[in-house]
């Protein structure tokens, strides 16, 4: 899945522990919730386009559902990763951090953690890590070696794919990369096409005034 995709599956997770008598979202709420300034990694500013985009995405993957049921007046979004992922509460609130803030050492995923749910010492998160690194069906997370300059190796989810591993020796290379969803996409290039309209209309104007 792509990056984004990410962001709205661990806001949904995330609002399931933190705030269930409002869960399942709204899309409005879920919009809120992917535009949230605390608990964020990278920081976003998306609108309900882009997060109805990944919601396609994410309900042709089995991971999230849409409902309008009798006492709901608008339609609202829950996440789905039990059904393929079976979790249990400390491992899913785990998996959701690091959705939303990307990859932290053990110590560090803990502390993030516990604002979610009743986490486990550092020695047994651990081992909860490493037994979601080795599942039969596909591992959800993996180590990282340990980076120059850091004391601890950091832990990654693997929904968005693996990581580069790097080694304490090298540096770490500077890499951005953003799956954008396709409505984005679009939105994009139609912009870029009416930028290069505008410079045109400009040329010629310029062009009829004397300035060329």
């Amino acid at each position: 899945m792509s990056a984004f995709e990410a962001r709205v599956l661990g806001c949904l997770i995330e609002k399931e522990f933190a705030t269930p008598e409002y869960y399942p979202l709204t899309l409005n709420s879920l919009v809120a919730a992917c535009n949230q300034r605390s608990n964020r990694d990278p920081l976003l500013n998306v609108g309900a386009t882009e997060v109805e985009a990944a919601l396609e995405s994410l309900r042709h993957r089995k991971l999230a559902s849409v409902f309008a049921g009798a006492d709901a007046r608008v339609p609202k979004h829950k996440h789905t990763l039990d059904a393929i992922f079976p979790l249990e509460p400390a491992a899913r609130a785990l998996m959701a951090e690091l959705l939303l803030r990307g990859p932290q050492t053990t110590a560090g995923l803990r502390g993030n953690a516990e604002r979610l749910c009743a986490i486990p010492d550092v020695a047994e998160l651990e081992l909860i890590l490493v037994d979601l690194a080795a599942r039969p069906s596909g591992g959800l997370v993996q180590k990282l070696a340990r980076q120059s300059g850091q004391k601890e190796a950091r832990w990654a989810q693997r929904l968005t794919g693996d990581m580069p591993q790097i080694s304490a020796s090298e540096p770490a290379p500077l890499t951005v990369s953003l799956t954008l969803p396709p409505e984005v996409e679009r939105r994009l290039a139609a912009l870029e096409a009416e930028v290069v309209l505008l410079r045109t209309e400009l040329t010629k104007l310029r062009s009829a005034l004397g300035e060329g």
